[in-house]
């Protein structure tokens, strides 16, 4: 996914000393990655973070689209509370190429999968979802629910 390019690398920008851009992420086993690592879809597979984080996956059809951009930005503007709910994110913007976690979830076009840790698909949606929202669904489930009662 070496293709993502400058417009990504924008986006990515304010975090460039803690999350690699996409085109510089190296392959690290995912449990040795920093928490605000923003992961390439070609990297990694959905059973890397089985039981261990709730996957954001933002699909796109190309690097360029403004939505993928708009995402990524509401997604580093407020990674800490992502963190927090033990969030990854994980990016596929090259269809031509497909990955494995994008074949698993046949994404077409644009699309954001938030994925709980039992691996089940909590939600899909077509358009940017911004921190808040993404945090109310997460909070919303019932292994979160538990975590935060037994913390």
């Amino acid at each position: 996914m070496k293709s993502l390019g400058f417009l990504l690398m924008a986006a990515l920008a304010p975090f460039s000393g803690h999350a690699a851009g996409l085109d510089e992420i190296p392959p690290v086993e995912v449990w040795q990655a920093a928490p605000d690592t923003i992961f390439d879809a070609s990297d990694v597979t959905l059973d890397d973070f089985l039981w261990t984080a709730r996957p954001i996956v933002v699909f796109a059809d190309t690097p360029a689209d403004p939505r993928l951009v708009q995402q990524l930005d509401l997604l580093t503007e407020r990674m800490g509370a992502l963190i927090d709910r033990e969030v990854v994110v994980i990016v596929d913007a090259d269809p031509r190429n497909p990955s494995p976690v994008r074949t698993e979830l046949r994404a077409r076009g644009f699309m954001v999968v938030l994925i709980a840790k039992d691996g089940s698909v909590v939600l899909r949606k077509p358009d940017p979802w911004d921190v808040r929202e993404l945090s109310r669904a997460i909070d919303k489930i019932p292994l979160r629910q538990q975590e935060l009662k037994f913390r």
